[in-house]
């Protein structure tokens, strides 16, 4: 029995070693970043941002690959299938959570079956509106939607969204009736509030900043539960409906089973990309924030995140078979 321990002892510490050792020599070849939305967009910008600086921090080219679909489910049940290696990793956005609540079978289990490693940045949704809007102030959109009773229409990416489930939130704290336009994307959202055919959006700031900073949209509110140093003369909600607050994020996912070394190494290289003095200047021009989490604080954020955006879907009545 002693012998048999012993043995054991042995092969649990060679496996430690050998897990240490690939962490140590980890990457020698090109890493492959998968972001599961198209090219082109903000996630995609973000990512292409964060492969560059990390290929110089890590020694090894960071390629970017676009595998669109399903609300983000293919691209990241892909990279949940590869090999647990550190050579395929995923660019995931909140909307990874969002979807444990919103698709009966996203293909794969995102507890089991990805790895948290680093939270990249948070990133507020804004309430714009329509110029022709009489309201001014966010005070004064809260009461103009609760006395249009169901007149005001706000437009989303999708149902399930960001933008839908921060509507539906505002929508129950306010008392308000908007009506939900569901679009197959942020941008037709964007240009049909812009020509005035629905009233409002809750966008992600990044892909309306241009909008709002040439005076075509008023923001009115960020989701966030402070004030974004981007818009600082624009409130957050939570100033005017106690308690509201949704905050988008990005962040990387590597396999399960990825050894704990390589985790760690690329925890950190994130780390130093994020505290590099031009990425955090593009991203704070964005309204982002950058963070650059451990596993560990990435791993409970996610954990409550899940939780978050489940109650949200619940609320909205949202569901994709």
């Amino acid at each position: 029995m002693k012998r048999l321990t012993f043995i054991k002892a042995l092969a649990a510490t060679a496996l430690l070693s050998g897990a240490l050792a690939h962490g140590a020599e980890w990457p020698e070849r090109p890493i492959t970043l998968v972001v599961p939305f198209a090219a082109g967009g903000s996630t995609d910008a973000t990512a292409r941002m964060v492969a560059e600086r990390l290929g110089k921090v890590l020694g090894q080219p960071v390629v970017i690959d676009n595998r669109a679909g399903a609300g983000s489910n293919i691209g990241s049940a892909f990279v949940a299938k590869s090999q647990p290696d550190g050579y395929t990793l995923l660019l995931a956005t909140s909307t990874i959570a969002t979807n444990v609540s919103l698709y009966k079978n996203m293909g794969f289990d995102l507890r089991k079956d990805l790895v948290p490693v680093s939270q990249v940045a948070l990133i507020p949704n804004v309430l714009v509106v329509n110029n022709d809007i009489p309201a001014k102030t966010l005070a004064e959109f809260v009461g103009y939607v609760r006395e249009k009773k169901g007149a005001v229409n706000f437009g989303s990416a999708g149902n399930g969204s960001s933008q839908h489930l921060s509507g539906a939130l505002f929508n129950s704290m306010a008392a308000g009736e908007m009506t939900h336009v569901p679009y197959k994307g942020g941008a037709p959202a964007n240009t049909d509030l812009l020509a005035g055919q629905i009233q409002a959006v809750f966008a992600p700031l990044v892909e309306v900043l241009p909008y709002i900073d040439g005076g075509k949209l008023r923001a009115l509110a960020v989701t966030t539960g402070e004030r974004s140093p981007r818009l600082p003369a624009v409130p957050a909600v939570g100033e005017v409906l106690s308690g509201y607050e949704v905050v988008l994020w990005n962040g990387v996912f590597a396999p399960a089973g990825t050894p704990a070394a390589i985790v760690d190494k690329l925890a950190a290289a994130i780390q130093k990309v994020t505290q590099e003095p031009g990425l955090r200047k593009t991203f704070t021009e964005q309204g982002s924030v950058p963070v650059g989490s451990s596993p560990g604080e990435f791993k409970t954020v996610l954990a409550s995140e899940i939780d978050k955006w489940g109650k949200l879907v619940r609320l909205s009545g949202a569901k994709v078979d």
